[in-house]
C-alpha cells in the first residue's frame, strides 16, 4: 500500500491525460521523414537520393520509482508504445499493485499482452536478469544510485536515466517572505516529502529569521494521519524508509543543526521536521531523504549560495548526486533570477515557485542529474 493522501491521486488522471497527448504527438513525429538529394551539399552532383525514417528500437525495459509509480511508468510507457516498441515494465516493489492494475488498463484497452507486460519482484532477485537480458534493446530508469550498475551491467544498448539530486532554492532578500514559506511548505512537505524535487532552503542571513518563524507556522498546521483520511502529512512509504530519514535526522543534530520543532516518529509517521543552521557536512544537506525533514542553509552573499548549489558532494558515492533535478529562485528582481538560473548548474529553474514535476510535456531534467 503506498502512503498517498487521496488529493495527491490526481496523478493518476495526469497521467491518462499524457497518454492522450503522447499519441497525438505521435501522429505528427512517425509522420515525419527527409528527402536529402547528395547535390545540396557542395561540390556533388545530383546522383543520390536519401530518404531518412523514424524506426522502433523494439524491446524497451521501463523500471519507474516508488514514489510516483504510476506517472513516472507512464511518461516511459506512452512514447514507447506510440514508437511502435514493445515494453517490459518492471514495477518498483512498493507500488507494484498499482502498476498490475495500470497495465491491465492497456490490456482492456486493446493492447496485446505480448506488446506491454508487468513483471513484479524485488529489483535485488529479478533485476539483473532485466538488464543483462539480450533481447532488451533500451532501458528506461528512474531511480539513483542504482544506475551505476545498470549501466555496467546492460551493456552497449541506449540508456535513459533520470536520477537523482537535492533541489536548492535560493531565496534573496527582496524576496516576499510569505511567498516563500508558502512555496517551501509545497516544495519541502507536500507528497509527505516523497519527491525527487523536495528542495533545501539555501536563505540569506538577514532574512532567515523572519522565514524561519513564517514556515513554523505553516508547518504546525499541517495535519498528520493516514491516507483515507486525506491528511497533508502520511507515513513513509516503509519501515526501512522511516530508519533512513531517522538517521539523515540524527546526523544533522549531532552536527549542531537546530531543531525548528520536536522531533517525532511514531513506526513509519514522521511529523515534518524543519532544520535550521544546516551545515555542508550534513548528510540532510546532500541526501534524498524522501521524508519530511528539510535543512535550511543560511549564506551572506548570492555567490555563497551559487556555490553551494554547483559544488559536488564528495562524501557520497554517486557525485552524480549532488546537483538537483530542479533549482528556485525567489526575488522580485527577475534579472538576478535569470542570471542566477543560468549559473545554478541544474536542468530545471523554476523562478517564485517550489520545485515541480509538469506539465507533463514540459522536459523534466537533464544536467547531471540525467542522461540519454
Amino acid at each position: 500500500m503506498h502512503s498517498l493522501s487521496i488529493s495527491d491521486l490526481l496523478k493518476v488522471v495526469r497521467s491518462g491525460d499524457l497518454i492522450s497527448y503522447t499519441a497525438e504527438e505521435g501522429v505528427r513525429i512517425l509522420g515525419e521523414g527527409k528527402f536529402l538529394v547528395s547535390d545540396s551539399f557542395p561540390g556533388n552532383e545530383r546522383t543520390k537520393y536519401c530518404l531518412t525514417s523514424k524506426i522502433s528500437v523494439e524491446v524497451i525495459l521501463a523500471i519507474p520509482p516508488f514514489n510516483f509509480p504510476v506517472n513516472l511508468a507512464v511518461s516511459k510507457i506512452g512514447p514507447a508504445l506510440i514508437a511502435g516498441n514493445s515494453l517490459v515494465h518492471k514495477p518498483p516493489t512498493q507500488g507494484a499493485v498499482s502498476c498490475l492494475h495500470m497495465v491491465h488498463c492497456f490490456h482492456l484497452a486493446g493492447f496485446p499482452k505480448v506488446l506491454i507486460s508487468c513483471v513484479t519482484g524485488k529489483g535485488s532477485e529479478i533485476g539483473d536478469f532485466f538488464t543483462m537480458h539480450p533481447g532488451v534493446n533500451c532501458t528506461s530508469f528512474t531511480g539513483g544510485e542504482t544506475s551505476i550498475a545498470i549501466s555496467k551491467k546492460a551493456g552497449i544498448i541506449p540508456l535513459q536515466m533520470e536520477l537523482g539530486g537535492k533541489d536548492a532554492c535560493i531565496i534573496l532578500e527582496d524576496a516576499d517572505l510569505n511567498l516563500v514559506a508558502t512555496n517551501i511548505i509545497k516544495g519541502g512537505f507536500s507528497y509527505s516529502g516523497q519527491r525527487c524535487t523536495a528542495i533545501k532552503v539555501v536563505v540569506m542571513d538577514s532574512i532567515a529569521g523572519a522565514l524561519v518563524e513564517k514556515v513554523k507556522d505553516r508547518v504546525a498546521k499541517l495535519s498528520v494521519g493516514l491516507p483515507e483520511d486525506n491528511c497533508d502529512i502520511t507515513p513513509a512509504v516503509t519501515e526501512s524508509s522511516a530508519k533512513f530519514i531517522e538517521g539523515l535526522i540524527k546526523d544533522a543534530k549531532e552536527k549542531g543543526a537546530t531543531f525548528c520543532q520536536e522531533y517525532k516518529r511514531e513506526g513509519n509517521p514522521i511529523w515534518p521536521l524543519l532544520l535550521d543552521n544546516a551545515r555542508p557536512d550534513m548528510r540532510i544537506v546532500w541526501e534524498e531523504p524522501f521524508g519530511l525533514v528539510l535543512p535550511l542553509i543560511r549564506i551572506n552573499s548570492i555567490e555563497e549560495g551559487i556555490h553551494h548549489c554547483t559544488a559536488s558532494n564528495f562524501g557520497l558515492q554517486i557525485l552524480i548526486l549532488s546537483n538537483g533535478t530542479q533549482g528556485c529562485v525567489f526575488t522580485r528582481d527577475i534579472n538576478k533570477a535569470i542570471l542566477i538560473s543560468d549559473a545554478m548548474e541544474t536542468g530545471i529553474v523554476q523562478i517564485n515557485s517550489a520545485p515541480a514535476r509538469g506539465p507533463d510535456h514540459f522536459p523534466f531534467q537533464v544536467n547531471n542529474s540525467g542522461s540519454e
